[in-house]
């Protein structure tokens, strides 16, 4: 029996359908692990498809595809180490979201999950079908048993294995971010180890698929939980691991262990990769959006220089004789400091247009928020004509604050492709812009050093519709705002909630008037990069038609 056996993990970004690609990917995590002596490369969940693939998946024709690049992927990789590959698997009127050993130019086993989760952003029961508990797989003379994500978030699958011959765990994931889930994921893992006295090696993947954003951290832990490796977040990289058997039975061999960032660059690096795998995966290079001055505008235009480079960038000021002058200026000096192109179109010629042809229909009205979102809208004509002439894609910038309780305009400064902030709230944003002014990383395409200007940050924030207009004329100041919307949409609390926690009724109760109503605009909104478990997307999923309200 073998004394040491070398694993290479591919913590790679794979994209949702991209079979060939996918396939390209994991030969050259093979080529690599051949070149460098392992007996098994090991792939994440359902690398081969992409995740998450939602419906794709249980179209007949994507999966004769996928086992025809399965077994074509399995010849190519023949002289050599085995190959563990997630991928979707048929069996008669059944489908499995599997873990596929390929060795000696033959899909030699695999195991099929078992726990199939059906909550926050995940529906796999509608997709696949449970396979059996079973037991590990062979790779020479070493076993190894691989619940696969959600299996071992329970301690049967892994206690199965364990009972049944498994030296290690090999724990393939699809484990999209959130705030604080690598804790969430860590302590997981230690109960498995614990329970079952074998050492546990996680593999993710990383990079972004439509709202969900996959952050790699791969980790592994020896009996009694502790930590042997981890692996850098959100980075695709290939590494090599060992386990050594000895009077103790197998253990890995500690290995480097990368120090996780703070939760305010994880957060912002997750908006960054959001945005740059979205464009990327989509075929888009360049973005453009409108630049008002405000502070939403300038996080999302830094976002993007981060993501995709100042040269792919181009913001667009459109004002109207309600813009102020500062709004003017602190829009000219963010472009400026991030490098962008900067254009200047104003809308006022175009809006005494809009308002003489609707003069008739509104004679005898007096000008109301109707007129205000005429130039909201405007907006949106204009860039959406930038985006369709230059094949630039647009970009939203609302925060959530805003999606929450509806202050948008729909096919206004809601138009566009993507929202990088769509799960940041207002407060959060403020942080954002300090956060980055402070701090660069090479993984920033941008420029360092303060690239928001301090008046952006510091003025009260306006729509700048109407004159001397203040977000807080229709809304609660943002810091009591938020905190509602964190106990009603991130907590799912109630209104006797907001009560407890100090805030007045009649307040709750307008703010959850203001989220409900609000509904049918986030249904047309464009995504954005899931931050926390109460997303507006997969995570919440609510009517648009619903009388109901808290009694409470």
């Amino acid at each position: 029996m073998a004394e040491r056996f070398r694993i290479t993990l591919g913590q790679l970004n794979p994209t949702v359908g991209d079979l060939a690609g996918n396939a390209d990917l994991a030969r050259d995590a093979w080529n690599a692990g051949r070149d460098a002596g392992a007996d098994l490369v090991a792939l994440p969940e359902m690398f081969l498809a992409g995740y998450n693939a939602q419906d794709l998946v249980m179209k007949p024709a994507f999966q004769r595809d996928a086992m025809t690049h399965l077994e074509a992927l399995a010849v190519s990789c023949a002289d050599g180490p085995a190959l563990a590959i997630g991928a979707p698997w048929a069996e008669g009127a059944e489908l499995f979201n599997a873990y596929v050993i390929l060795k000696g130019g033959k899909i030699a086993s695999r195991s099929l999950k078992h726990h199939l989760p059906h909550e926050t952003v995940f529906d796999e029961m509608r997709v696949f079908d449970s396979g059996p508990l079973g037991g590990p797989y062979a790779v020479g003379d070493t076993r190894i048993g691989s619940p696969i994500c959600e299996d071992a978030w329970h301690p049967d699958v892994a206690e199965t294995l364990a009972e049944t011959g498994a030296d290690f765990l090999l724990v393939p994931n699809g484990s999209p971010y959130y705030r604080g889930k690598h804790d969430t994921r860590l302590n997981h893992m230690v109960a498995r180890v614990v329970e079952t006295d074998l050492p546990l090696i996680y593999l993710n993947m990383v990079g972004g698929q439509d709202d969900q954003i996959f952050d790699g951290a791969s980790f592994g832990l020896n009996p009694g939980g502790k930590l042997a490796f981890q692996m850098p977040e959100f980075d695709a990289v290939i590494h090599h691991v060992d386990l050594q058997r000895g009077a103790d039975g197998w253990r890995i061999v500690e290995g480097e262990k990368a120090v996780h960032d703070s939760q305010y660059a994880q957060d912002y690096r997750v908006m960054v990769q959001g945005l740059r795998d979205y464009m990327r995966k989509t075929g888009f290079k360049k973005v453009l959006l409108g630049m008002s001055g405000g502070i939403d505008s300038a996080i999302v235009a830094t976002i993007a220089v981060d993501a995709l480079g100042p040269q792919n960038v181009r913001c667009v000021m459109l004002p109207s004789e309600y813009t102020s002058k500062a709004s003017l200026k602190d829009a000219e000096d963010c472009a400026e400091a991030l490098g962008v192109r900067y254009d200047y179109v104003p809308i006022s010629q175009a809006r005494d247009a809009i308002t003489a042809t609707l003069a008739p229909l509104f004679e005898g009205t007096k000008p109301d928020l109707a007129e205000e979102n005429i130039q909201s809208r405007l907006r949106g004509l204009l860039l959406m004509a930038l985006s369709n002439k230059f094949g630039e894609m647009l970009l939203t910038t609302g925060n959530k604050s805003e999606v929450a309780v509806g202050y948008s305009t729909i096919y206004g400064d809601m138009a566009g492709g993507y929202n990088p902030i769509k799960d940041l709230y207002k407060m959060r944003v403020f942080e954002t812009c300090r956060w980055r002014n402070a701090n660069h990383a090479e993984w920033m395409m941008g420029p360092k050093g303060r690239v928001i200007p301090e008046n952006i940050i510091t003025k009260a924030p306006s729509a700048e519709l109407r004159e001397d207009q203040r977000d807080s004329d229709s809304l609660p100041d943002y810091p009591e705002l938020d905190a509602i919307l964190e106990i009603l949409v991130d907590r799912d609390g109630s209104i006797a909630d907001c009560v407890a926690a100090g805030f007045a009724r009649e307040t709750a109760k307008k703010v959850e008037h203001l989220i409900y109503i609000s509904e049918y605009k986030r249904f047309q909104s464009a995504p954005g990069p899931r931050l926390t478990k109460g997303a507006f997307w997969l995570d919440r999923r609510y009517p648009i038609v619903n009388r109901w309200r808290d009694p409470s």
